[in-house]
């Protein structure tokens, strides 16, 4: 069974000084490890992180220079976390979108023989209560779409709250992934499924950020678009790149 301090929780963010304590004192509460990725963040969310690592050895906080999208962040992160042994890799967000209550659960499912677990709101009793019918309707389309094009069984692809077996990262080489931004979850999700990995998807309720700006934007939903419509059409007609 997985203890606390075998997990490392990777929490990417860019201009979230508004969250950052607070979302690091719910994961420590729990007893797991907490790596901040920040992409110079010019708010002073790497310097409000580096002060809560010096106080507590079980935070670590790896800068980048520019912001270069969540793909490279997490490529960056799990390279990380693998120097620092750990054996459970998880991601979440920043805003508090993602209950860090759920991520025993999510602990769980690797623990049951998962080597992905997917914390989504599109399985029985998962959901996003806070989004209009307009969102939902373009998030669940979204997936459906990715599901048709890769040929995977995954309901949420673009789910962002996961935790991963840390052999399976190596397996799936995030560092080389195509996606910048949010299409980073698709990819990830077909590669383990292409890989032949367990995938677990465990329901979660999201729920929109109450502090600081979202960094979703029309380019990351085109670039997302673009990319499964690519690897889709390879998949039936050519080779893989």
């Amino acid at each position: 069974m997985t203890i606390p301090d075998d997990v490392i929780v990777i929490v990417p963010t860019y201009n979230e000084a508004e969250n950052i304590e607070a979302i690091a004192a719910a994961v420590r509460t729990q007893g797991y490890r907490l790596l901040v990725v920040d992409d110079g963040s010019p708010d002073g969310t790497g310097e409000i992180a580096d002060t809560l690592a010096k106080d507590d050895e079980g935070v670590a906080v790896l800068h980048r220079e520019t912001k270069a999208g969540l793909g490279k962040a997490y490529g960056a992160g799990f390279a990380r976390a693998l120097e620092l042994d750990g054996r459970v890799l998880c991601e979440m967000d920043a805003d508090f979108s993602h209950d860090p209550k759920d991520l025993p659960r999510l602990i769980a499912a690797i623990d049951e023989g998962a080597d992905l677990a997917i914390g989504s709101r599109y399985v029985s009793g998962g959901g996003a209560d806070d989004w209009p019918w307009h969102r939902r309707a373009i998030s669940s389309g979204g997936n459906r779409y990715a599901a048709f094009m890769l040929g995977i069984t995954v309901k949420d692809a673009t789910a962002g709250f996961r935790a991963f077996r840390a052999d399976a990262i190596r397996r799936l080489h995030p560092e080389t992934c195509d996606a910048s931004g949010y299409a980073f979850q698709v990819e990830m999700a077909w590669r383990a499924s292409e890989e032949g990995l367990k995938i677990t998807e465990v329901p979660i309720r999201f729920r929109d950020r109450e502090a600081g700006t979202s960094k979703m934007s029309p380019n990351i939903a085109i670039e997302a678009m673009a990319l499964v419509t690519r690897w889709g059409w390879q998949r039936r007609f050519g080779s893989k790149k």
